[in-house]
């Protein structure tokens, strides 16, 4: 009842009470304790009696007594008090002699109405309003005037209920208050009540309120409804509502209503329908001539239960996931389960699907149960992308079953599972089978061959996996060979792998080179020189030495297949025939092979030749001879461009650092005409400033260089020699020291670092009067020529 949807109408249960009584009781009041229960009637007759106790207080008025309230701790001896309402209010006390004594706390205004009686504080409405009375301090505390005066106020009672101890709700008419009692400040009080009352919230309502209650921080509002009828436009009694709503500071908010169906509400008034409501049970009871209608709050399963009965079970299903630990009588499975019907039955079969993966989880046999319901309507394909792979695994049968539906309609539907299932959801034997027997009627569908290829391989089925992808020159079969570790499964395969792709298949092949021999693999493609020549380029690329068993070999291929890298083959190998490669060049008239091999093989003057009459260039034979740097050639070369004069130019351009140009101008002829003369003859003399420029320059730096290398040797040369004990004499061989300091001693070091005794070394002649170590020079004078002379 406290939820804000207007949609749930029937949330309320409903009882009946017809039973009749020859005397009209006006009003039944409980304590708080449940314990004892006051009586009135229309007869004027007054019982207040325990329920569960002998006690008993009887009274007979000789007015009817509309309304009567027992102190809320009754059951407290000290508490013994009651309060009637006719015409006027009367307080009922019993006294220590166990009498009752009664007084008047109100009259003068008609009808006491309704009372109210909460802690201290008596409420109670008349004909003027509604008044507050403090039962500690006997005084009457605030009077709430009545707003709408035009209405009887027999026919539309008031309505109070006490929120708490010191919040009233008033409504009468159409109109809410909510007023809170306050302690008046002691500097306020005069001859004023100790309290007094403020009106915190205040609102109009579109229906008569026939009751009131409150609701946590809502209120329950039982409402009188009157309609115009469209027809005759007069108004008639409809069907009470049961409101709930949010006060607000001066309007409310409307958070649920219900149209509540009572028998004969047509002829009710306002003033027949009451609520009263249990606060510790949240139990609302509307009474009306002819029924009592329990209201209660709607829990979790009455809210499910209007939400599937509206078909609303997407958030029938949310709100029992949410409130699984409160329902009592549902089951989040159970809800689920018809949701799934629910959307097959509308034909969202797609949707079905994928809600019975958070629906069914891990529960294999519900899984099982839905597989076979989607068959049955031909949708197997709707429920295959949501099926467990893993936790839990169906029977095989399932998934071939569904494998066995893609395969009869769609292909590549069919290879997508195969892809993304794991071959150990089915038998692959079985599913092998029937994919042979399709390509029985279709052997060229690439789809399935692919597939069977995949099921091939799960079945560790290698060769015949291989031998498919290579049909189809399928990008996966070098992956498929490494990861497999196929290398014994494609050595007559190399054909095929080369003309599917020579550059992946020649890497494959170098990078395993154990597992498949150079030697096989060449012999292999015998038959196919083309792919034979990339291999062995391949392999001649990574190592010069490998295959030079096939270097022989590799020269025709070369000429045949790739001419531009037969001169890089011929200067990188070592293990080349050159009188082979010589007769396979010659063959084709390849020249600058030949020209290679000739001067490779010594023979530069024919090279020079074939240069200068076969390719007629000038600069390259320039080129040739500047490389072999041999004199002949060069007088061969002038030779032969002395009667061409652009032969002439280039020599004259280009020989100037390798030969005296005058022997190429004494050679030309008078009267020969030679393009660019001047600027070759001006070339030829910049180059020899340059080269007298950087003699001059060199002999510079080796000047400088050679006296700073004389200065450092000379200041090494002056500086001292440590002599201490443990030198020796070269000579001798004894310390060089004597062993008595005081005795004279003469010694004589070398720059060698060499040391003597001065009387070990040989006496100077007079033609020679320099003396030279013995060990460094003894016949010529070296680095030991000058020396150090000790002497003490």
């Amino acid at each position: 009842m406290a939820e804000a949807e207007e949609q749930e109408t029937e949330s309320l249960e409903e009882s009946t009470d017809e039973s009749e009584s020859p005397v009209k009781i006006n009003q039944i009041s409980l304590d708080e304790s449940g314990e004892h229960m006051g009586v009135c009637s229309e007869d004027g007759k007054v019982q207040v009696f325990g329920l569960y106790s002998g006690e008993e207080f009887h009274e007979t008025f000789d007015c009817p007594i509309k309304i009567i309230a027992v102190h809320p701790q009754y059951v407290r001896s000290s508490c013994k008090q009651f309060v009637t309402g006719g015409k006027k209010l009367l307080l009922f006390e019993r006294s220590w002699m166990s009498r009752w004594k009664s007084s008047v706390l109100h009259e003068g205004e008609g009808n006491i109405r309704s009372v109210k009686w909460r802690g201290h504080l008596i409420a109670w409405a008349n004909n003027m309003g509604v008044k507050i009375f403090d039962i500690t301090s006997k005084q009457r505390i605030t009077n709430v005037p009545r707003d709408d005066i035009s209405l009887r106020p027999d026919m539309y009672p008031c309505s109070l209920c006490w929120k708490d101890n010191v919040t009233l709700i008033i409504g009468w008419g159409t109109s809410v208050k909510i007023c809170s009692v306050k302690e008046r400040h002691a500097s306020e009080m005069r001859d004023l009540p100790s309290r007094y009352v403020e009106i915190v919230s205040q609102f109009e309502t579109e229906f008569y309120i026939s009751g009131l209650a409150p609701l946590c921080d809502q209120l329950v509002v039982l409402s009188y409804v009157k309609e115009v009828s469209e027809k005759t436009e007069r108004e008639y009694c409809a069907r009470p509502r049961l409101d709930i709503i949010q006060p607000l500071a001066e309007t409310c908010e409307e958070i649920s209503s219900d149209a509540l169906t009572v028998r004969g509400f047509q002829e009710n008034e306002c003033r027949d329908y009451h609520l009263e409501y249990s606060e510790g049970e949240s139990l609302f009871y509307i009474v009306s001539p002819r029924d009592v209608v329990v209201a209660k709050e709607r829990d979790q399963d009455d809210h499910i239960d209007w939400l599937l009965e509206k078909k609303k079970y997407e958030e029938a299903l949310m709100a029992a996931e949410i409130s699984q630990r409160n329902i009592k009588r549902h089951k989040i499975l159970d809800i689920g389960l018809a949701y799934i019907n629910h959307l097959v039955e509308k034909g969202d079969y797609d949707i079905a699907a994928r809600k019975c993966q958070k629906i069914l989880g891990k529960n294999a046999a519900l899984w099982e149960y839905e597989v076979y319901k989607f068959k049955e309507i031909g949708q197997l394909k709707a429920i295959s992308p949501y099926l467990p792979r893993g936790d839990p695994v169906l029977k095989p049968l399932i998934y071939e079953m569904i494998l066995h539906e893609f395969l009869e309609s769609d292909y590549e539907g069919f290879a997508t599972l195969i892809r993304e299932w794991p071959g150990d959801l089915y038998n692959n034997s079985v599913i092998v089978q029937a994919v042979r027997d399709h390509l029985k009627k279709d052997s060229q569908n690439r789809t399935l061959l692919k597939t069977l290829a995949e099921l091939y391989t799960y079945d560790k089925n290698y060769g015949n996996a291989l031998e498919i992808y290579l049909t189809l020159r399928h990008k996966d079969v070098f992956q498929l060979i490494h990861k497999h570790n196929l290398f014994s499964s494609i050595k007559d395969k190399i054909v095929l792998l080369m003309d599917f792709d020579s550059e992946k298949a020649v890497d494959m092949l170098l990078d395993n080179e154990d597992k498949i021999s150079i030697k096989k693999v060449v012999e292999e493609l015998e038959d196919r020189p083309e792919l034979q020549h990339v291999y062995l380029h391949k392999l001649f690329k990574r190592d010069h030495h490998k295959g030079q068993r096939y270097h022989e070999k590799q020269i025709s291929l070369y000429a045949e297949y790739d001419r531009p890298n037969l001169l890089p083959f011929l200067r990188d190998s070592t293990h080349c025939p050159l009188e082979k490669a010589l007769e396979i060049c010659q063959q084709r008239n390849f020249v600058e092979e030949t020209v290679y091999l000739l001067s490779r093989m010594g023979n530069s003057r024919s090279a020079l030749k074939m240069i200068m009459e076969e390719l007629h260039d000038v600069d390259k034979a320039i080129e040739f001879a500047k490389e072999q740097d041999d004199g002949e050639l060069w007088e061969d070369l002038i030779l032969y461009s002395i009667d061409k004069p652009p032969f002439i130019t280039g020599l004259l351009n280009n020989i100037g650092t390798h030969v005296d140009p005058i022997l190429l101008i004494h050679r030309i002829k008078e009267g020969m005409e030679i393009p660019n003369l001047r600027d070759s003859l001006v070339k030829i003399l910049q180059d020899y400033n340059l080269q007298i420029l950087l003699r001059e320059g060199c002999k510079k730096i080796l000047v400088a260089d050679s006296l700073s290398l004389l200065k450092k040797m000379h200041r090494t040369q002056m500086k001292g020699v440590l002599v201490d004990e443990e030198n020796i004499c070269e000579s001798c061989l004894s310390p060089i020291l004597p062993s008595d300091a005081a005795k004279p001693f003469s010694v004589v070091i070398f720059h060698c670092r060499h040391m003597f005794h001065k009387e070990c070394l040989p006496v100077p002649s007079m033609a020679s009067p320099a003396q030279f170590c013995n060990i460094c020079s003894a016949k010529h004078r070296g680095p030991g020529s000058a020396i150090l002379e000790m002497k003490k």
